[in-house]
């Protein structure tokens, strides 16, 4: 697979594995339980989290508020949830590719002894990076730190009046396998702060977005959920997304601030 040099300044603000899976029943009390006393030794902490979901009819808009278990490390920094259709790994201190997949190997196992669903529907892995450099005055300084396919447009103006922020989604490969990338430059923080997992927070300020959800999908039959098929696909999905973000960024980026010593 060629070495991947892991950087001492990742700009990584957010990182989420979905394990999207066939329905299941709300979880009952007796399950949370069982769940927290596997997941103890890592995640000992029990904060559910809500899920709000809209829906927009000719009658109007109405809202949905659900709770769903979920863990979290005693420093808030990582967590796992388990929603009715969904595993969630969440980490704002993403070390390595490994590390996060042990961690999605506790919930997959985890869930299958508690309370067993009957196949998997999608992988996900986001990865969410705020970069931030020095000096950037003006949108058009991003060109240097950011690769020209995403800046160009700082480029057009009309009747003087240059382009100031911008904005992308692009899809890249198929239904089944791919990866999106949301970009764009923007001010503050693309991950709050204020937040319930921990992060490092950066001074607000000028920062582009980075925003890569690689994602596999089965074709044909629905999988079993068992851990030795979700590894090898975990594998490479993630590498999907780090080849993609090494097109994305300049040499002079790695250079001045992704290899820089601290």
């Amino acid at each position: 697979m060629g070495h991947r040099e892991i950087y001492s300044n990742a700009p990584l603000a957010l990182t989420v594995v979905e394990l999207r899976h066939t329905a299941s029943t709300t979880l009952s009390e007796a399950d949370k339980a069982g769940l927290k006393s596997l997941l103890a030794s890592t995640f000992p902490i029990y904060k559910p989290a809500q899920q709000v979901s809209i829906t927009v009819t000719n009658a109007g808009a109405s809202e949905d508020r659900t709770l769903y278990p979920r863990y979290m490390t005693r420093d808030s920094t990582e967590s796992i949830s388990f929603r009715d259709n969904a595993i969630v790994v969440e980490t704002t201190r993403y070390k390595r590719r490994s590390a996060l997949r042990e961690l999605l190997r506790q919930a997959v196992e985890a869930r299958q002894k508690v309370s067993p669903v009957d196949g998997v529907e999608r992988l996900g892995i986001r990865y969410v990076n705020e970069v931030r450099v020095p000096d950037v005055e003006h949108p058009s300084d991003w060109e240097r730190w950011i690769s020209a396919p995403l800046t160009s447009i700082a480029s057009l103006h009309t009747e003087d009046m240059a382009a100031q922020t911008w904005q992308g989604v692009t899809v890249f490969g198929t239904p089944s396998v791919g990866v999106v990338l949301r970009h764009g430059n923007f001010e503050g923080y693309a991950v709050d702060p204020a937040g319930d997992l921990r992060r490092q927070t950066p001074a607000p300020g000028p920062f582009y977005l980075l925003d890569l959800d690689s994602y596999w999908t089965p074709g044909g039959d629905v999988p079993q959920l068992d851990w030795a098929s979700i590894e090898e696909r975990f594998n490479t999905v993630g590498l999907s997304a780090y080849e993609l973000f090494e097109q994305l960024i300049t040499d002079h980026y790695r250079t001045e601030v992704l290899k820089r010593e601290q």
